[in-house]
């Protein structure tokens, strides 16, 4: 079955333990680094399993960098890590055409240089602090999976995923990413202070004198075949529309959108938003054991997904509301039922328009 079909057919029950397995053997390797953070590390590998990627976000200090590293060190795939700085040029990610001389001839031949884009794992860290030039490098790599040097395109790796890190704080001399590349990232995680019991265990730790024996638990071709798996767990219309209706209810302007999304954003999610809504519900599923999606899927992602593709209006945040706020918001006025989904004369609106 291609990866790009959502599929019907339910898989088979080792297949669900050899998720839940993975799952398991990636958490104990980086316990062994990273203190807490259940919730981001969750996601990051609902992404991993969904072919998405990801943007990290949270101030200096919650080993955002160490998490990303050390999930690179349990998969048995090439890694590279690019600081992103001012004076970073797309040659410099994307890799460069060089001329080479035939010691042997004498004729000069034209030969690509690969950058640091051509490897599994891309950790973007600080994209905010790069210009938007070198930022839309990315795109195309994101998207297609390939990099455009001259007339030449250059296939990247498989399975390849970039991860990026961004500061909130210090925006003095940063480039905020826009909507349109930020919508290539299935998730957007905020990573928050630990609380005071993992605070204390990581002074405890890295105060002393400290070991780790982290060892790749997946392969490439495992990662793969788990990707597959998840795109082949199957998912009822009702819960489509439940997501769709989540989704069209961010776009200002369009039938049956709630008063407040009316008054508090300027800009709705598009429908990359139903696509990493159904699959990360599928990866979920399965990671919690079931071969089916429900709506308390749908609505546990409804946050890392949509709260980059909308956009709060000014008087939103004069008023302290944040993207979340929104998304909760809408969260609580959709019903999750598929009888009162249907028969609301609001939704019929949106399902028509």
């Amino acid at each position: 079955m291609s990866q790009e079909s959502s599929g019907d057919r339910i898989p088979e029950g080792d297949a669900i333990h050899k998720l839940n397995d993975a799952r398991v053997k990636i958490s104990e390797q980086l316990s062994q680094v990273i203190v807490g953070q259940a919730d981001v590390i969750e996601e990051l590998l609902i992404s991993l399993f969904s072919r998405g990627h990801c943007l990290l976000e949270g101030v200096p200090g919650l080993a955002k960098t160490l998490l990303i590293s050390t999930l690179a060190r349990t998969l048995n795939l090439s890694f590279s890590r690019i600081q992103f700085t001012p004076d970073l040029m797309p040659a410099d990610i994307t890799g460069t055409e060089i001329i080479e001389e035939n010691r042997s001839t004498g004729a000069r031949e034209r030969r690509f240089l690969e950058g640091p884009l051509f490897s599994h794992i891309v950790l973007a860290d600080e994209i905010n602090r790069t210009p938007p030039k070198t930022q839309a490098a990315l795109l195309e790599a994101m998207q297609e999976r390939q990099v455009t040097v001259g007339r030449v395109r250059h296939p990247l790796s498989d399975p390849f995923f970039v991860l990026a890190t961004q500061n909130p704080i210090e925006q003095d001399g940063t480039y905020p990413l826009p909507e349109a590349q930020q919508d290539r990232f299935m998730f957007k995680v905020f990573v928050t202070y630990p609380n005071f019991n993992e605070e204390f265990e990581v002074a405890r730790r890295t105060t002393a004198v400290q070991f780790d024996d982290v060892k790749p638990v997946l392969t490439g071709e495992e990662i793969l075949e788990l990707q597959r798996i998840v795109r082949e767990v199957p998912v009822t219309d009702h819960v489509i529309r439940y997501a769709l209706s989540l989704v069209r209810q961010t776009r200002v302007g369009s039938p049956g959108t709630p008063d407040f999304v009316q008054e508090l954003l300027s800009w709705g999610a598009g429908p990359r938003a139903v696509q990493f809504l159904i699959l990360g519900g599928k990866a979920r599923a399965l990671l919690y054991g079931r071969t089916h999606v429900s709506t308390e899927d749908i609505q546990a992602l409804a946050k890392p997904v949509l709260r980059h593709r909308v956009v709060v209006n000014f008087a939103a945040e004069s008023d302290g509301v944040t993207t979340d706020d929104v998304i909760q918001r809408l969260i609580d006025v959709t019903p999750s039922k598929e009888d009162e989904l249907t028969s609301d004369a609001r939704f019929q609106k949106i399902f028509a328009s």
